[in-house]
């Protein structure tokens, strides 16, 4: 009899502390619990930075509780890229960034310091981009064959100006200058935001820039557009003819996404690739891309992982043919 009741009692104690246990669990389990970190390798005012602020901001209303962008920026992006590799995988360190940075800067840099196929659980894709070439108003090149015309005439005296020594801007850059066998000069700077400011300064003739931190500048009569580096025309800029009108086979669409630091737990990743689905549907994240010259672009983690998979082959050619490296 007595055996029983401390049995019951037994019972009776451990329910309670069974309970808690099982709900100590689960508040532990809710994602996220406190602040979020993205890290964006890439400066501030530039493609990068803008499309992390929209996504930061929806994701922040979404899932109530604060999405920081912190920029970490040196390298061509590899320094806030490795950052990001070695955060803790529990996401709340989370990285935005661009396409270069993933696919090529590794065949750019001998040493990046991570793996993106290793190192990384791929979220999802967020946006493209549109990209242009840009030059000062008073530049005598009206067009993407004036500017080869004259820089065959003047080799090593045009200035081109990018947001970083390995960034998308100076790899396309150089490419231009691999195909149309012209030789422009150079000039990195630290951020796009810095290389416009000296474009319209007309402290460089020219620069590839992405819309984001270009086109208020281009809207305002403050630079010009010589060419577009995607493939097709851009709905912002109807009227301003791709580089591979001139150049047969030239172009790229530059895309952006989320990445997690390898081993964040998958519930985790699914959660937050729904969530950027989400804030993509949404017409004001869509309006406010588009505002800056990008589209939404979703995708699933898998879908993610084959593009970067497919992607780095591509690029590693392309970087080869055009001759681009960085030590």
């Amino acid at each position: 009899m007595f055996q029983h009741r401390r049995i019951l009692m037994a019972l009776s104690l451990a329910l309670p502390l069974s309970l808690a246990a099982t709900g100590l669990a689960l508040a532990q389990d809710k994602y996220p619990s406190k602040p979020v970190t993205l890290i964006v390798p890439q400066a501030a005012g530039g493609a990068n930075d803008a499309i992390a602020r929209v996504i930061a901001q929806k994701l922040t209303e979404q899932l109530g509780q604060t999405f920081i962008v912190e920029n970490r920026t040196g390298a061509g992006g590899n320094v806030g890229t490795v950052a990001a590799a070695r955060a803790k995988a529990d996401g709340y360190t989370l990285m935005v960034t661009a396409d270069s940075s993933m696919v090529i800067n590794p065949s750019l840099y001998k040493i990046t310091g991570f793996d993106p196929i290793k190192d990384f659980e791929p979220v999802g894709t967020v946006a493209t981009a549109g990209y242009v070439l840009v030059a000062h108003p008073a530049f005598a090149a009206k067009n993407t064959a004036d500017l080869i015309s004259l820089a065959k005439q003047q080799p090593g005296k045009i200035n081109i100006g990018s947001a970083g020594n390995g960034t998308l801007n100076h790899l396309i850059g150089e490419m231009l200058g691999k195909v149309a066998g012209i030789d422009l000069v150079h000039v990195p700077y630290k951020g796009s935001a810095a290389a416009v400011t000296d474009l319209v300064a007309g402290q460089v003739e020219v620069s590839v820039q992405s819309l984001p931190s270009s086109i208020a500048f281009i809207r305002s009569g403050k630079i010009k557009v010589l060419g577009v580096v995607n493939p097709k025309r851009l709905p912002a800029l109807p009227d301003a003819p791709t580089i591979g009108e001139t150049i047969k086979g030239f172009g790229t669409t530059p895309w952006y996404g989320m990445f997690a630091p390898a081993g964040t737990p998958k519930h985790i990743v699914s959660q937050l690739n729904a969530a950027i689905a989400k804030a993509l549907e949404s017409k004001d994240a869509q309006e406010r891309l588009a505002g800056v010259g990008c589209e939404p672009y979703k995708s699933t983690p898998e879908q993610f992982a084959q593009l970067v998979r497919d992607d780095l082959p591509r690029w590693a050619k392309i970087v080869k043919d055009s001759g681009a490296t960085i030590d």
